[in-house]
């Protein structure tokens, strides 16, 4: 069993910013011992030097030494990403553990809500995801995809049909990121995209809660929890990489499924 903890969008320094949240997941995800962390981004709300240092100082906190972490868009207000590489060091990642690769790209603009991934990095994706691995997972903060219940979608990449592309070529099993504080879960072609909400901020829309995800791969096959600090879990999607087949649930664990193909 390889096991993710996926976390996004702490926005420290928002008055939003739930810190009691934030030190309960930390304290989850140890508790989990996963094998990697994955952070796709918006640490801070404005970019600003003390906000990162905040980020940084919880982020230290999660014993797992496979650590990958990308900006968002809030990260790189006010030329905030110079504080990023002072903090957390290049703005794309890879991670190559157990057979898993793990490439993550810094997506944001500055002073943007909006993103893109960009041709000039196109080659860098695929030489990256050239080194042998079972299983491929892509991350990025913004979405590729629409996501249900965001309202007017204005922040898929600009060339996420190009990079979609790429990303189908190289095999790419699972693309995760965060953006728009709402979790959701998509398989397009032979790809499965999980969305992360925001794990310590209570901007959320709906009746959205506090949220991140743990990710467990058991050869080829993928369940996706949805983990809720203080207040339990329910399973998202599952899916098998080589059949294609899965079940995608809405509610509860003890629900019925609602989507199976």
């Amino acid at each position: 069993m390889f096991r993710i903890a996926h976390i996004s969008d702490l926005h420290c320094g928002s008055p939003h910013f739930v810190p009691n949240l934030l030190e309960r997941a930390i304290l989850e995800v140890n508790e989990v011992e996963p094998d990697a962390v994955v952070c796709s981004g918006d640490l801070t709300t404005f970019g600003f030097r003390p906000e990162y240092a905040e980020a940084a100082a919880y982020l230290e906190r999660i014993a797992c030494p496979a650590k990958v972490v990308i900006p968002g868009n809030h990260d790189s207000r006010n030329v905030g990403w110079v504080h990023f590489e002072d903090f957390f060091g290049e703005r794309n990642s890879v991670v190559h553990l157990n057979g898993v690769s793990i490439v993550a790209v810094d997506s944001s603009e500055p002073d943007l809500d909006n993103g893109s991934i960009g041709r000039g990095r196109y080659r860098w994706i695929e030489e990256q995801f050239s080194e042998p691995a079972e299983f491929r997972i892509f991350v990025l903060h913004h979405h590729l995809l629409p996501v249900p219940g965001t309202g007017r979608e204005r922040n898929v990449v600009h060339d996420a049909g190009d990079a979609l592309e790429v990303l189908q070529q190289v095999g790419v099993n699972l693309v995760l990121s965060g953006h728009k504080h709402v979790p959701y879960a998509w398989r397009l072609e032979d790809i499965f995209i999980v969305n992360a909400g925001t794990v310590s901020s209570l901007r959320l829309r709906g009746r959205g809660r506090p949220c991140y995800n743990l990710i467990e791969i058991e050869g080829r096959h993928v369940t996706v929890w949805r983990k809720y600090p203080f207040h339990g879990q329910e399973r998202i999607i599952q899916f098998s990489a080589d059949t294609l087949e899965f079940e995608k649930y809405t509610g509860r664990i003890d629900d019925e499924v609602t989507s199976r193909r």
